[in-house]
């Protein structure tokens, strides 16, 4: 019987399939340089040496890509929900994605990805449990009544450039090919206004409805220059 002949090169198809690897665990292993660039003159192709080398490398390459691939916000909130026991939300997930300790590296049909490296790592329930406060979104109705004011109350501080979005998400009546119309604001930010001194919130927050708001005075933000 006639021995199978070896290829000589191989396409980003086979130099996955010949180490047993998954297209994102062959792509990552690239992008961190344990797979050198394809160094056949196509330019898209790997030599038989260069896929032998990889071979006799696998435990390391195995090693630096891990077994986490890059998921989104949800996927993410599942697996840390799992790994701690408790309940994990997508709004914790992006806000440890803000703290850099599970970055952003990159978006999928316009939802962020998280590094899968970074939360196959994780561990840290403190740097979760304060994620998971500072990190939860209210709607603008939510965020006025966290505040104890009311929505024309919270307009003011809107106008006044204190209080910015941090994401926003469609209404239910949105189409989902829609840009997303709702927004929402963090619940740290929501706690640092609260801590100003200079805000007059024992009297915005006794202000019947009606009556004018003591942040009515507060100055226009200013207009970012080009």
């Amino acid at each position: 019987m006639t021995k199978k002949k070896e290829p000589t090169d191989y396409g980003p198809i086979q130099f996955p399939d010949r180490l047993g690897l998954q297209q994102w665990e062959f792509e990552r292993a690239q992008a961190l340089g344990v797979i050198p660039p394809a160094d056949v003159a196509s330019g898209s192709r790997w030599s038989a040496a260069v896929v032998a080398d990889a071979m006799s490398r696998l435990e390391e390459i195995r090693a630096a890509v891990g077994t986490q691939p890059d998921v989104g916000g949800w996927r993410a909130a599942e697996v840390l929900t799992e790994r701690f026991g408790q309940e994990v939300t997508a709004d914790a997930v992006m806000e440890l994605g803000r703290r850099n300790l599970i970055p952003v590296v990159g978006e999928y049909k316009g939802h962020a990805m998280y590094d899968g490296r970074a939360l196959e790592a994780f561990e840290d329930r403190e740097a979760l449990d304060a994620a998971a406060h500072a990190g939860q979104l209210y709607s603008k109705n939510a965020a006025a009544a966290y505040l104890r004011i009311r929505p024309a109350d919270l307009e003011h501080l809107l106008r006044a450039g204190l209080l910015e979005e941090k994401h926003r998400v469609r209404s239910w009546n949105q189409p989902k090919r829609a840009y997303p119309a709702v927004p929402l604001y963090r619940r740290g930010d929501l706690d640092e206004l609260l801590a100003r001194t200079d805000l007059a919130w024992t009297e915005a927050q006794a202000t019947p409805k009606g009556h004018p708001s003591p942040f009515a005075k507060l100055p226009d933000k200013e207009p970012v220059s080009a």
